[in-house]
């Protein structure tokens, strides 16, 4: 593995001196820092896979300097530390300068393959853009950002990478539920890699500046680092129209397994549509489109799971809005690119939704099947992940209500849902049968696209319980289950359970916030 410096520290203007204390940057993409040295790094887990990928030996793992550099206290060669400058929407509304407020990129892994993969770690210490935080994170949200990130890589969801979980030696002190109960936790660091971290934000801010000179080097760098297939006069339109696109398809597949990020604010959208930033996210269990985990927007319930489709129209507005001085007068082409959003989100979600339902093509009248099973799964409280593995095996012409009853958390309700249950399922086996597919077919195609297993969120707070007490093996074995999350596996049915009742609305489970 060879590792590089950032790319921006010579495309992008920046502060190329460290400086310390948290303020205002203009003029500059990003600064010069330095990690924050912990006292005892140990490694907690990492990702198989992704180091083998980038070219880490077997043996470099589990030697200590792994976990020195993968929790900024030791540099590698090659290594430039920065954090980077942007703005950003949060719950509707400007916020002004963000930035990494905990996260520093080391510099570039050019991997096995020839590919350049940004190594970044987030909570290793403040920098010019902590504003009032300590730069830390804590290992409950550490752990949850570790397995979710390679979770959902397994799941086929566009997604940033975690490479390692270290944990610090050190407490860290945050108030999970923000109700005046602060408390020191055990502190963690992730090492997050991806092609690139650039977000809606780092357009946002320098356009909200009125620095336009800034805003166009940063389209123009970005296209040539990240969209290369890009060229000519009308190649901003072009980078715009294929963010647009590929946000449309993360979603959908957000949509498809059930995931909720929480907090899809704009310096939270990737220019290259991957899943950033796992917060407070969840999985839905219950099916409810009304549903949050995020406690900090129970109210507005405006990043629930079902409006995620429209939360991203309105975050691709808000960059399009950003872009539109390089465009001048002639705006249609950022409106075009909306209209790729909407095309390609239907797209994409009439072939995930066909897929869903085992069939093999989508047809007009199919969008209203579909809402007629997700407005009963809603009223009867049918957990989401294993009603459509359920169904993938049944044949819907000989299967009854109580063929599905074991699936409701709400087994009154679901009585009284028993008839359209009925209703539907008649509905959906004279639609199978207009397609005469082969039912091992179906439901090899269901299969595929409706995972068993997803880290919900009783799961991973298992893990962390244990994981605070010095007990890693449930985090393990977690791991190992989500490498496979199509796959029945024998001995991990605990891992394909429905919530169980204590985790209702246990903190960390159906309740989270932002603090971590």
């Amino acid at each position: 593995m060879h590792l590089h410096p950032p790319r921006w520290l010579a495309a992008l203007p920046g502060e190329a001196e460290e400086r310390t204390g948290v303020r205002q940057v203009s003029a500059a993409a990003w600064s010069a820092v330095r990690a924050t040295p912990v006292s005892a790094p140990r490694l907690l887990a990492h990702s198989p896979a992704l180091a083998r990928d980038l070219g880490f030996s077997p043996d470099a793992l589990s030697t200590p300097w792994f976990a020195e550099v993968l929790s900024g206290n030791r540099l590698l060669p090659g290594m430039r530390p920065i954090a980077t400058n942007y703005g950003g929407h949060q719950f509707g509304h400007w916020a002004g300068q963000l930035g990494d407020g905990r996260a520093i990129l080391l510099g570039e892994a050019e991997a096995v393959d020839g590919r350049r993969w940004e190594l970044q770690l987030k909570g290793a210490g403040p920098t010019p853009y902590s504003r009032s935080a300590d730069g830390r994170a804590v290992l409950r949200s550490s752990l949850r950002e570790f397995i979710c990130s390679e979770a959902m890589q397994a799941l086929g969801v566009p997604t940033t990478r975690a490479l390692s979980l270290v944990a610090t030696g050190e407490a860290v002190v945050r108030d999970l539920l923000y109700q005046g109960d602060p408390r020191p936790e055990p502190g963690a660091i992730v090492c997050r890699v991806a092609p690139s971290f650039t977000r809606f934000g780092h357009f946002e801010l320098p356009a909200a500046r009125g620095d336009l000179g800034l805003l166009r080097r940063m389209v123009e760098v970005t296209i040539a680092q990240e969209f290369p297939q890009l060229s000519g006069p009308n190649a901003t339109a072009e980078f715009f129209a294929e963010v647009a696109r590929r946000s449309a398809v993360m979603v959908a597949h957000w949509m498809r397994v059930g995931f909720v990020h929480g907090v899809m604010n704009t310096d939270n959208m990737s220019i290259l549509g991957l899943t950033i930033d796992y917060g407070p996210f969840g999985w839905v269990e219950n099916f409810d489109p009304d549903w949050t985990p995020n406690t900090t927007d129970a109210q507005r319930r405006r990043y629930r799971f079902g409006t995620q489709p429209q939360v991203a129209h309105w975050n691709l507005a808000a960059l399009a809005s950003a872009l539109a001085p390089l465009f001048g007068d002639d705006q249609a082409p950022l409106h075009a690119g909306m209209d790729a959003y909407a095309r390609a989100f239907q797209q994409a979600q009439a072939g995930m939704s066909a897929d869903k339902l085992g069939l093999a093509e989508w047809r007009d009248d199919d969008s209203a099947l579909l809402q007629e099973l997700y407005r009963w799964m809603q009223a009867a409280q049918i957990d989401m992940p294993l009603f459509f593995r359920r169904i993938a095996a049944l044949d819907p012409a000989t299967t009854s209500p109580q063929d599905l009853a074991d699936l409701s958390y709400a087994p009154q309700q679901f009585e009284r849902e028993a008839v359209a249950l009925s209703d539907w399922l008649a509905r959906y086996a004279v639609r199978l049968a207009s397609e005469a597919e082969h039912p091992p077919l179906r439901r090899a195609r269901m299969d595929a696209a409706n995972p068993l297993y997803v880290p919900r969120n009783w799961l991973l707070q298992q893990a962390i319980d244990a994981a605070e007490q010095g007990d890693l093996a449930e985090l393990q074995a977690l791991q190992a289950v989500l490498e496979r999350p199509y796959e029945t596996q024998p001995g991990a049915e605990r891992f394909a359970a429905m919530r169980p009742a204590w985790a209702l609305d246990r903190p960390g489970c159906s309740a989270l916030s932002c603090s971590s």
